[in-house]
């Protein structure tokens, strides 16, 4: 039997080889094409924060990548979110805080402020027996005899009380509306664009909570989407997204379709402001870009 010659027999196995390992590499193709990110769940109940996944979820469509976007099952607050994400472990890649300089000396941030500043504009949920506990406030010391309540690891704890505030704390988000309606503590400050919102959820869950009309506490802050500094690239393709987002006007179109109608119920001209300081405003804060920020 005549032997094929040996040349052509090293080209065929190269060919044969090459089949196989192409056939062996095509269904993981798409793996390497899309990846999960997981961010922490806020609570158990609703949802309440639609707009910053929404806006998270804008951001990765201008992505070249195929991104899934998942929450955690359970809730997870924001300290355990933080180490997880400090150590780049598998459960978390992204979340959204206000910035400090501590968190962002072990995240990695996105400096484009999601709320465009507002999460510096507070309007306080009080007890709906006590609807003008705060129209005479007028300054700061006006406010020192109140008791605030806030959960133990937001960063606004330490700035109210750096402010000489009084503040009760709860390890849990929901917690905090049961002990204002309880008397635990007087005032619950709150983003202007999470007040109304809350306080219907409340109302649902047999809370009497009225949002105050007569102050407005203001500190700059910026409430950034952040990553593991292990994730320079991920960080990149959020703040490419936002920054397209921007340009073509989807980031505000979805801004005022989530926020307009609220900000409007807000007033601002009609409230008392009292400005507070913020001392851990990390100086890499872009206020130098006004087209980031909301100007009342």
């Amino acid at each position: 039997m005549r032997q094929a010659p040996r040349n052509f027999w090293v080209t065929d196995m190269r060919s044969i080889w090459v089949l196989l390992t192409w056939l062996v590499l095509l269904p993981l193709a798409p793996l390497r094409a899309d990846e999960s990110l997981t961010y922490p769940r806020h609570s158990r109940g609703a949802e309440p924060e639609t707009y910053v996944i929404e806006l998270l979820q804008l951001a990765l469509d201008h992505s070249t990548r195929n991104y899934h976007l998942q929450a955690t099952s359970e809730p997870m607050n924001q300290a355990r979110a933080q180490l997880s994400l400090e150590h780049n472990q598998a459960e978390i890649q992204v979340m959204w805080a206000m910035t400090t300089r501590e968190r962002e000396e072990h995240l990695l941030p996105v400096r484009i402020p999601i709320y465009k500043g507002l999460i510096g504009w507070r309007v306080n949920l009080v007890q709906a027996s006590q609807p003008n506990l705060l129209s005479r406030a007028r300054t700061l010391n006006d406010l020192k005899s109140i008791r605030f309540g806030q959960r133990h690891d937001w960063p606004d704890t330490a700035l109210l009380r750096s402010n000489g505030l009084q503040v009760i704390t709860s390890p849990s988000y929901e917690g905090l509306f049961g002990m204002l309606a309880a008397g635990r503590f007087e005032a619950f400050p709150r983003e202007v664009v999470t007040a109304w919102q809350e306080q219907a959820r409340a109302a649902e869950n047999g809370q009497a909570l009225l949002v105050d009309q007569h102050v407005l506490l203001h500190y700059p802050s910026a409430f950034y989407f952040f990553t593991s500094k292990q994730r320079p690239e991920l960080a990149e393709e959020i703040r490419l997204g936002l920054e397209a987002s921007i340009a073509d006007g989807s980031f505000e179109a979805l801004f005022q379709r989530h926020h307009g109608a609220t900000l409007r119920q807000v007033k601002f001209a009609q409230r008392q402001i009292i400005e507070l300081q913020n001392p851990e405003l990390p100086e890499a804060t872009p206020f130098a870009r006004q087209e980031l920020w909301y100007q009342p």
